[in-house]
């Protein structure tokens, strides 16, 4: 009798938390059939005729499907290069922000010294200083550096501008991390430099994930700072050439090379959200536990 009761109980329970949620998960089916609907319409647009696309009979695929769209925006709307423009943007920004905030992290994070909050607090306040207002020093300073219109100049100010981001988020995990490991490292003749790279980082390791795929996709994503510094078609990402691309649509009519290009320009960072979210959470969740 007493183990029906507890049934009851735990039953009730169960249909008191459905239906106490019932609101949330409503809202994220409407959510997620709108953005189903939405890429499905994006991608049958990609694969239609401009003709089709002006009557709104793209899902009728009346003249069959035009594959032909994707090699002609790949190709002759230069889609080829704006994407590998923002793969060397990407992944060498993300090497190097990992390569100065992880260290940065770890000693601000393990060491107590004097100016150690001062320096937490700078990187505080240099994530909230937006883009725009730095723009003009950083132009006029790359102007005088002779670094404007170059590959090189995007790549630093990608880095740059992700570092105070990526810093204060790597500082809880390390800050989490069991001082032990640091302590059996030393008795082992390890100096801290090497008790870092060898030990310390591998441990951050669902923090450098997260943090370098959001990297990635900021970079993968940048408008602004494209806009400003990538002075010919030659540095252009694929925010900026897709702009360039829309343009370019008002005299062409191309709209399902357009849409060709929207797909192949959204396929890296749907694969990294489809491949990577486990780690995404893992990673955000690891840094609130301490060790």
């Amino acid at each position: 009798m007493k183990k029906n009761n507890e049934y009851k109980d735990v039953a009730r329970a169960r249909r008191k938390r459905a239906t106490k949620n019932f609101g949330t998960y409503l809202i994220l089916g409407i959510w997620v059939l709108f953005t189903a609907i939405l890429l499905g319409w994006i991608l049958a647009a990609s694969l239609s005729t401009s003709r089709e696309i002006y009557t709104g009979t793209v899902l009728q695929f009346k003249t069959g499907l035009h594959f032909s769209n994707y090699a002609d925006a790949w190709k002759t709307q230069n889609v080829s290069r704006f994407f590998m423009n923002s793969l060397l943007y990407s992944v060498t920004a993300v090497i190097g922000i990992q390569l100065i905030s992880a260290p940065a992290a770890y000693v601000l994070s393990r060491f107590k010294f004097m100016g150690n909050k001062l320096l937490r607090n700078c990187f505080i306040c240099a994530m909230s200083i937006p883009a725009i207002m730095v723009v003009l020093p950083l132009f006029s300073l790359a102007s005088q550096a002779h670094l404007t219109g170059t590959r090189t100049l995007l790549i630093i100010l990608y880095i740059c501008l992700n570092v105070p981001f990526t810093t204060t988020f790597l500082l809880n995990f390390f800050s989490s991390l069991s001082k032990t490991y640091e302590e059996a490292a030393a008795l082992d003749g390890c100096s801290p430099m090497r008790t870092f790279w060898v030990i310390m980082l591998p441990l951050a390791q669902p923090g450098l994930v997260t943090v370098g795929i959001f990297n990635f996709l900021a970079v993968w994503n940048e408008y602004f700072l494209a806009m400003i510094f990538a002075s010919s078609d030659k540095l252009l990402n694929v925010g900026m050439g897709l702009f360039r691309m829309v343009q370019a649509m008002q005299t062409t009519g191309n709209m399902g090379g357009l849409f060709a290009a929207v797909v192949i320009v959204f396929l890296p960072t749907f694969l990294l959200y489809v491949f990577m979210s486990e780690k995404i959470i893992a990673g955000v969740t690891a840094g609130g536990v301490k060790g």
